[in-house]
């Protein structure tokens, strides 16, 4: 491996550490630099910005996290899609503590989305990969349906996700996801 690249990667593991423990307006250049160990103009070489550093470590501390969905989903051995939805919506609650860090991160890389195009296009790019994998995860097929459901769920898991960031009990688990999900499939015409 290059030089290069391992410092690359040790900007992007030290900047992931950071999202863990740190709040969003703490995570700076100088705390990247000093939890990853490298130079601080190395930020700006390699990535271009700290936000731009930022946003591509969130994307792969989000691809780490649904990694982590996949496996323990793959360890269910659940071929039934709706227990498969079920499953997996809970393995996401169980684990959402863990990576509360980076849902604050992720919150604040959209807001700066809005600003600058290259943090836009870095998520954008972040979500049209996940939509796939999150497809084949929970067996909702290749095709674009699939693609289009999966990325219905990661609207769903996102906008929870930050609302329980406002307040843990705006939650909806269990009996009550089950409860809205039949309420809504009845506003949806049969075809």
């Amino acid at each position: 491996m290059s030089p290069q690249r391992s410092n690359r990667s040790t900007l992007i593991e030290g900047t992931l550490r950071c999202l863990e423990r740190l709040p969003p307006e703490r995570v700076t250049a100088r705390a990247i630099a000093g939890e990853s160990g490298a130079n601080l103009a190395s930020i700006a070489y390699h990535f271009g910005s700290k936000d731009a550093l930022v946003t591509l470590a969130v994307i792969e501390g989000l691809d780490r996290w649904l990694a982590d969905i996949s496996d323990g989903l793959a360890r269910l051995d659940e071929a039934d899609p709706v227990e498969r939805y079920r499953r997996a919506y809970a393995v996401v609650d169980a684990s959402r503590d863990r990576h509360i860090g980076l849902a604050k991160n992720l919150l604040s890389a959209l807001a700066k989305a809005l600003h600058d195009p290259q943090v836009r296009a870095m998520l954008a790019e972040g979500f049209r990969k996940t939509r796939p994998t999150l497809a084949t995860t929970l067996g909702l097929g290749d095709d674009q349906a699939g693609r289009d459901a999966a990325g219905l769920v990661l609207a769903m898991f996102d906008g929870m996700l930050f609302q329980t960031l406002l307040d843990p009990d705006l939650a909806i688990e269990g009996a009550r996801l089950d409860q809205a999900h039949v309420r809504l499939r009845g506003l949806l015409p049969e075809r």
